[in-house]
């Protein structure tokens, strides 16, 4: 009766949800060894480029006269869509941040006259990237709610933005926040390793309890469902090799990833939401380094932060990936200076 029920549970989970494709998994070896990686899924290209941004930049969270301002602590490199917002990416203190669809977002109602600061969802990552060091320090300033996350449609579309934000520092704590009826819900804890899209974080801890009953080299779903990910993502990070071999380590990552990618060129009537897989990142947290590929490029280049200038008053730097351009291995003399864009807001 238990395995009945579960089955139940799971079963109208899955016809409930209606799948964006994203995942995000991290691997923890031994020796300091932390490593995040993440699929982006969509179904029109976000012309996504790579930035490293050094500490001193002042923001705005475009959200209006009572926009959130800071500047920033840290250095970063980041992966953009559309040069309008920052979706992905690893600061100088190992900590990671990315951003993934969730249908069921829900984001408390906004006052631009009002008295509480307000941030664009286009530099939430941004924000957590530019002031923290660690999971713990950015749970402890954001549990007190000190703004309101501002959403808009996705430019272009009548799609309106739902977002949840995931976490890892180098130690291998994480965390991820989610709005829920316009509440702030956070999970915060080292074993919180996989994150997928819908159903809401709480029911993907459900159903990974219900497969961990059945063991992975038996059955493992097989769908593009974000559950069926996550399934996947949460079985295989365990099950590759322990090792501090960085090239081994994140090699094994990289084969976690791409088997949680949904193939090009795959879309669904039934389902719209779900989407090709237009790039995936590997950052290796240990050593400051950020991985990437595009699915319409045939190499894997890496960006090494620490040999980039991030001082105060340096230059923010930018690799253009516009027509596929194609890169190979450490491409840090690839980018070139430019400004930093704004991010999109109200």
């Amino acid at each position: 009766m238990k395995y009945f029920l579960y089955f139940i549970l799971v079963a109208s989970l899955c016809f409930q949800q209606r799948a964006t494709a994203c995942t995000r998994v991290v691997y923890k070896g031994p020796n300091g060894t932390v490593i995040t990686a993440r699929s982006m899924d969509w179904k029109d290209d976000i012309a996504a480029n790579l930035w490293v941004f050094p500490r001193g930049i002042a923001r705005s969270g475009e959200a209006g006269p009572q926009s959130l301002n800071w500047v920033s602590k840290y250095g970063s490199v980041i992966s953009s869509a559309w040069d309008i917002a920052t979706t992905d990416g690893l600061n100088e203190k190992g900590l990671v941040a990315n951003v993934l669809w969730l249908v069921e977002s829900s984001y408390p109602k906004f006052d631009p006259q009002g008295t509480k600061k307000g941030i664009a969802i286009s530099a939430w990552a941004q924000y957590v990237l530019d002031n923290f060091a660690t999971v713990d320090e950015a749970v402890t300033a954001l549990q007190d709610e000190p703004f309101v996350v501002v959403s808009d449609y996705v430019p272009g579309t009548t799609k309106f933005t739902t977002l949840h934000l995931s976490i890892a520092d180098a130690t291998g704590d994480n965390a991820i926040f989610e709005y829920i009826d316009g509440k702030l819900v956070i999970h915060h804890d080292p074993s919180y390793t996989v994150m997928t899209n819908s159903p809401v974080f709480e029911q993907q801890l459900a159903l990974n309890n219900y497969w961990q009953g059945i063991p992975g080299t038996v059955m493992l779903p097989g769908t593009n469902r974000a559950a069926d990910r996550f399934v996947r993502a949460s079985y295989y990070i365990n099950a590759i090799p322990q090792t501090e071999d960085t090239r081994t380590a994140v090699a094994s990552v990289f084969s976690v990833i791409r088997n949680c990618s949904v193939p090009f060129g795959i879309s669904s009537e039934a389902e719209p939401n779900i989407s090709s897989t237009r790039w995936r990142s590997v950052a290796d947290q240990k050593n400051k380094v950020y991985y990437f590929e595009t699915v319409l490029t045939p190499n894997t280049f890496w960006v090494d932060l620490t040999k980039f200038d991030l001082q105060e008053g340096a230059k923010t730097m930018m690799l253009d990936l516009k027509g596929n351009a194609t890169f190979n291995g450490l491409s840090n003399s690839a980018f070139k200076e430019a400004k930093p864009f704004k991010f999109m807001g109200i």
